[in-house]
């Protein structure tokens, strides 16, 4: 749009006005400067310019915290709220790290989207991993045969053929075929930032080495691996590779690349260019949902070598912040203080959304894509977000496309029906947003230090030993999860009777299923025993009222957690005032998640709050988490508590290997109640997850098992900018008032000071 005044003949000015959506640009021409009129002719075209741009525009979302190239494309819209610290799949291993590792990388074996209970599939394999038995002499024997026999298990895996890795540069190669990035000099690392930076890139094959190689990695000796020595305990010659390699690694430079290509790994071996075995020790069944992780996933030795280059190191361009994948996705931006980026893998193999689910997924629209190729999204951005306030409200404005629900902001999305059913509210229906309810296949817990001295066995005598258990008991009864549930999970939960969660195989449910150490039956369910008993136990402990009678000093103990923000103080002063029922005095120690996970891989912490995701449906994926030689100091494992009983850990090395049945349920049974009469764990709750989603986030079933799920998701972009411009509409009449008034007086005053400034001048 263009226009042309002529206000006035004697001092004409010439205004020029071009209007765009969203913008406005004004030039104006004085043919003679500093007039009094033309002071005036400025004043009215601004403001004539302003009504005309609001008359004739049509008005963009102001408030959109993405830039018009994101808002154009097929973008998933998430948020993070702790930094992941590994990206390795060798080292990784939390939920806020499997977000990004699980749709970068591709171990052979995932689950199936849409079936229950869940199923194991292909990803990059041809199928499941065949199974052979062998015995002491090697004879092949039959699943049926008794495990006793099964001195070995070998898994064969086939994988298909032409997948090819995400482009980088660890590949390129110039038209002589040779490497062009593998031999880096200072010159050229000065220039390099982040991978981008790299001028060329390449691909290659992914090959059954490839899997090789990272299962090598398990026994680096400048990796921390959390799984590594329970995979050392099943597959064969890992402990000894370690050990190998440790020697190796010693009578090298630092900065040496490792080449692992060079040693061999007895348990493992290449058959062919896409085919490898793994061989077990003895009879594992639940191996084969390791195959599903991203532990087993595919590294290539190019860019294990590439990124082994100390220059690149310094400036953290290593596996742990660029991970190098086959997946549907590829990390292009990682700013962990503010966002991190998955765009669309351009080499991503033919894979397509499922054609068959459930009863009740076709009428829900989960099966609306069946056949089509996968990924449906081609980027996902992940803002950080620390607060819960701002994260909701740019839920509301739908800047997000789904969200949790804070407790206190749950009455505002949720609403409970007559017969107990969760629905969202009419504010929220009348936005579209809906509700996704499921059971989590998880546990929080708050867990005791066994090494510390005065809640954990920390190496004393037995009598010693016996007070502590029961201190732990006292605590567990005085903690009263239901209410916790309650008041901070609006009911969201199951109080926790031990360390399965409901759903999982193992799982015991009613009277069988009740801890006896902290709670009661009564009427029909569990009813947690009184604060007098935890009292009575507190002073069998040696500590009456929460004295110390050696000393006749108070009880003071330590609760470790991480960072908190001002939302969470509520709960941490809950939590002292359970303690303060036995009159002990909670001292909380807050940090970061990082410095969190060191203070417990060292032992530092006395009690502690953690919690854990099932990364597969079977109970041995709960009670190793308090198995001994998986304790984290010393060993580097996931028994975060650091228990160790010989009984328990006998039971599980002979449970573990067993095919599901009475038998094995009898010695789980056993196991737990073993954990409740010791009390590592206050068992917490089993979370109940609740998730809202806009209409146009689509394609969604909720599950904690299989984590690679962003492939499947379809957003309709459409349907989110228009409801973005309609919820997001910038009120202007305050705006427009504000001008006409700033106008009127604006005029007077320019009127009397050029009078002033004449006069003056005479």
């Amino acid at each position: 749009m263009y226009g042309e005044l002529r206000l006035s003949k004697r001092y004409p000015c010439k205004l020029s006005v071009s209007v765009r959506r969203g913008e406005v640009t004004r030039n104006i021409m004085m043919v003679k400067k500093n007039d009094f009129y033309c002071n005036k002719i400025i004043l009215i075209a601004i403001g004539m310019s302003g009504l005309l741009l609001l008359s004739s525009c049509e008005f963009s979302v102001w408030n959109n915290p993405y830039s018009q190239n994101d808002v154009e494309q097929n973008v998933l819209y998430s948020v993070f709220s702790e930094r992941p610290k590994h990206l390795d799949p060798v080292q990784s291993y939390s939920s806020s790290e499997i977000q990004f590792t699980a749709q970068i990388y591709e171990p052979p074996l995932q689950y199936h989207y849409l079936k229950r209970p869940f199923s194991l599939i292909p990803a990059t394999a041809t199928g499941l991993p065949t199974i052979e038995y062998l015995d002491e002499n090697g004879n092949f024997l039959t699943d049926n045969d008794a495990v006793e026999k099964v001195a070995y298990s070998i898994y064969q895996i086939s994988i298909l053929p032409g997948i090819l890795y995400q482009p980088h540069p660890a590949f390129a190669k110039d038209a002589q075929g040779h490497w062009l990035y593998h031999q880096l000099n200072e010159q050229e690392i000065a220039k390099i930032s982040t991978p981008a930076d790299f001028a060329q890139t390449g691909t290659r094959e992914l090959t059954a080495e490839d899997y090789v190689y990272q299962i090598k990695r398990l026994a680096h000796p400048r990796l921390h691996s959390p799984i590594f020595e329970l995979m050392a305990d099943y597959i064969v010659g890992l402990r000894e590779y370690a050990a190998l390699l440790k020697q190796i690694d010693s009578s090298t430079l630092p900065d040496n690349y490792l080449d692992l290509r060079k040693h061999a790994l007895s348990g493992v071996e290449i058959v062919d260019r896409h085919t490898y075995r793994i061989k077990i020790k003895g009879k594992y069944p639940q191996f084969v949902y390791w195959l599903a992780m991203p532990f087993f996933a595919p590294i290539p030795w190019e860019v294990d070598l590439l990124y082994s280059h100390p220059g690149l190191i310094k400036k953290n361009l290593t596996l742990d912040w660029y991970p190098v994948g086959t997946g549907p996705y590829m990390l292009t931006e990682n700013n962990p203080n503010l966002r991190m980026v998955l765009e669309k893998n351009p080499n991503f193999h033919e894979e397509r959304y499922p054609a068959d689910g459930m009863p009740g997924d076709e009428e829900k629209g989960l099966l609306e894509d069946a056949g089509k190729k996968l990924p449906l999204i081609d980027k996902v951005i992940f803002t950080r977000e620390k607060e819960n306030i701002p994260r909701w409200n740019k839920f509301l404005q739908g800047y997000y496309d789904a969200a949790g629900i804070g407790s206190d902001s749950f009455d505002q999305a949720v609403q409970l029906t007559g017969q107990g059913e969760a629905v969202v509210t009419e504010e929220m229906a009348k936005q579209g947003i809906r509700l996704e309810t499921t059971i989590a296949a998880s546990t929080y817990y708050m867990g005791f230090n066994m090494l510390d001295p005065v809640v954990g066995d920390g190496g004393r005598d037995v009598k010693e030993r016996e007070a502590a258990r029961k201190l732990r008991q006292a605590i567990a009864i005085a903690v009263d999860y239901e209410e916790f549930i309650s008041i901070f999970a609006n009911g969201r939960g199951l109080a926790a009777h031990g360390p399965i969660a409901p759903g999982i195989i193992g799982h015991r449910e009613g009277q069988a299923g009740m801890n006896p150490v902290v709670y009661d039956w009564v009427d029909g369910q569990p009813k947690r025993k009184s604060i007098e008993v935890a009292k009575k136990l507190l002073s069998e402990a040696g500590y009456p009222n929460g004295i110390n009678q050696k000393n006749g000093a108070p009880l003071m103990l330590y609760y470790d957690v991480t960072a908190r923000s001002a939302d969470d103080k509520s709960k941490l002063d809950w939590m002292r005032k359970q303690f303060q029922k036995l009159n002990i005095q909670l001292i909380v120690r807050s940090t970061d998640y990082n410095r969190f996970q060191d203070k417990i891989r060292k032992g530092n912490a006395q009690i502690f709050e953690w919690g854990w995701n099932a990364d597969y449906p079977d109970a041995e994926n709960f009670l190793f988490l308090l198995y001994g030689p998986q304790r984290k100091v010393g060993n580097s494992g996931e028994n975060a508590a650091n228990y160790d009983n010989d009984e328990y850990n006998q039971l599980f090395e002979k449970m573990k290997n067993m095919n599901n049945g009475p038998q094995r349920q009898q010695i789980i049974d056993r196991m737990v109640d073993i954990l409740r009469n010791d009390a590592p764990w206050l068992w917490g709750y089993h979370p109940k997850d609740f998730g809202l989603y806009h209409a146009w986030y689509q394609n969604v079933k909720p599950n904690r098992i299989s984590n690679n799920t962003m492939k499947y998701f379809k957003i309709d972009g459409d349907l989110r900018q228009k409801k973005q411009r309609e919820w997001n509409a910038p009120v202007i009449a305050p705006i427009l008032v504000f001008s006409i008034l700033l106008l009127a007086v604006s005029v007077p005053a320019i009127t009397a000071f050029r009078r002033r400034e004449r006069s003056a001048t005479v």
